[in-house]
């Protein structure tokens, strides 16, 4: 089926998100749209998908045009869509989440399940996808619950297949799966629209690129373009991809953990006996798929959960009873996942959200009021220094980009003196350009010889940034290994296979393609 789009604009009050979007999808083509998070490509896909309604243009299938009073209009029409967060019921098997909404039924209105099964079954042996149409969706792997949403989409009969951010939650091992699955699917036919930031994936499996920056389409690209070309288009500039630093010179261990175990409200242990050590000097990244423990982690070291057992060091002081008060001015730089709800008040001034945690000490209070001038002055320098872009330090900070709200952050926990360096997703929704000034940032951190620990689920990320890397499984720390380690062993260590067996695992598979290669130069 042949998606098209003709002048499509989408507006929420005066913003508007997609402006006169023409976009074109061959039948059995993987179209690949790529940009930054907030360029609007969710919400096309969302118009398309029927839920939004577009304020102008049309959207036609096979060169008809189409209307959608929601996604139940789509479905119908052919469309499917995967987003980004599933949408499954935890305590549903697969056969109930893929039927759900589309029962197949009996005579006498009963739902006929030996249909729906069936159906799954046989989606999944065509496809080659794997999944126990019994299975419960809680106890299936990530990569698992999301065959089962392509499954519930081809159930349907789907013929222009959606898939938004399809990779943000997968090993790399799954991800090569998820390629693999959507090259058989665009053998069957299927047009897939392939909605990503990821410049190594589209390379590796679109057909053709689309590349849209905040709302509009700003050019297309062949799978042959650079890392480097489909960055600049993302950015509108010139961007270097590759993080320089010299090698890491550590020196004594300034933090620490030591069999630290934090346990949820409903008795669910979330990290369960971890131990990890920094070094001065030194950038320990935290890699696992969201969801693995990593953000607990993050919380726990700064007091914003409560540690059942362990211990928290830093310089040899323990910091496990402290309030996080007291651990922001023992020397903790932090930098939370969500800046929008923990790191920032948008409502306040940018001088206010500069000295949120400092508004009380030297030199922003004489300890007894506050001095809005000194706020307000190193407010200018700092944000001159971070390369913030502003009107002035008086404005909301709700007037900056996301960008330069994470830059507000760092300069605010970069400002003072800090003994240790926290920042869980630091580049989490950021275009190339800050990515690459972010980066830059904590590596002179490093060497300043602080201790820095990044949390963080992008890969490439941790690769640039990493000394050495500690995966995360459920929990666990499954290993810490060098920086310079490969995808592969980290992949599998993702997906909870240990250290040695993960080397072991990764050489075998090498050695396989290996001998496929010759094989087929033979």
């Amino acid at each position: 089926m042949k998606l098209q789009l003709k002048g499509v604009t989408k507006r929420f009050g005066t913003f508007t998100a997609n402006d006169q979007i023409d976009l074109t999808v061959q039948p059995g083509e993987i179209h690949a749209l790529l940009g930054e998070n907030g360029a609007g490509k969710s919400t096309l896909m969302n118009t398309i998908y029927g839920l939004h309604s577009p304020n102008e243009g049309e959207i036609l299938l096979d060169d008809k045009r189409v209307t959608f009073d929601g996604p139940g209009d789509a479905v119908e029409a052919g469309i499917g869509m995967v987003h980004q967060h599933f949408m499954l019921i935890p305590v549903f098997s697969v056969t109930e989440s893929v039927m759900l909404g589309y029962e197949p039924t009996k005579t006498a209105g009963m739902i006929d399940f030996a249909e729906a099964r069936h159906r799954v079954q046989e989606i999944s042996a065509r496809f080659g996808f794997d999944v126990d149409p019994d299975a419960m969706i809680e106890d299936l792997p990530v990569g698992a619950q999301q065959r089962v949403e392509i499954i519930k989409a081809l159930s349907r009969d789907a013929r222009v297949l959606i898939l938004d951010e399809p990779t943000a939650v997968l090993t790399p091992q799954e991800t090569d799966e998820l390629i693999s699955i959507m090259r058989q699917l665009k053998e069957a036919g299927t047009s897939i629209v392939f909605i990503t930031h990821k410049l190594r994936e589209v390379r590796a499996i679109a057909d053709k690129i689309t590349v849209i920056r905040r709302g509009k389409i700003v050019g297309e690209a062949l799978p042959e373009s650079t890392e480097t070309e489909l960055a600049s288009l993302m950015v509108g500039r010139e961007v270097n991809l590759a993080t320089q630093k010299e090698p890491a010179t550590p020196g004594e261990i300034g933090f620490s953990v030591e069999g630290l175990t934090v346990v949820s409200g409903s008795g669910k242990v979330v990290l369960d006996n971890v131990s990890l050590s920094i070094a001065r000097g030194e950038i320990l990244c935290v890699a696992g798929v969201d969801g693995n423990g990593q953000t607990e982690l993050a919380q726990a070291i700064l007091g914003l959960r409560s540690a059942v057992a362990g211990t928290i060091s830093l310089d040899g002081t323990n910091l496990r009873r402290m309030s996080v008060k007291e651990r922001l001015n023992a020397g903790i730089g932090f930098v939370p996942e969500d800046r929008s709800t923990d790191g920032v008040i948008p409502a306040f001034s940018i001088t206010e959200n500069f000295v949120l945690d400092q508004y009380d000490q030297q030199p922003y209070s004489n300890g007894v009021a506050m001095r809005p001038s000194v706020m307000r002055e190193a407010a200018v320098n700092q944000t001159s220094r971070f390369d913030v872009r502003l009107g002035t330090v008086d404005d909301p900070i709700s007037t900056l980009s996301g960008g330069n709200q994470q830059k507000v952050v760092l300069a605010r926990e970069m400002s003072r003196d800090i003994r240790l360096f926290l920042a869980s997703q630091p580049t989490r929704g950021l275009d190339v350009g800050s990515i690459e000034f972010v980066h830059r940032t904590i590596i002179e951190e490093r060497d300043k010889g602080t201790p820095c620990l990044i949390v963080s689920t992008e890969l490439d990320e941790v690769s640039n940034l990493a000394d050495r890397i500690a995966v995360m499984y459920r929990g666990v720390v499954v290993g810490i290994v060098p920086g310079d380690t490969n995808r592969d062993v980290l992949g599998l260590m993702m997906a909870g296979v240990p250290v040695e067996e993960a080397y072991t695992q990764a050489e075998q598979h090498h050695t396989i393609l290996g001998e496929a290669d010759e094989e087929a130069q033979a």
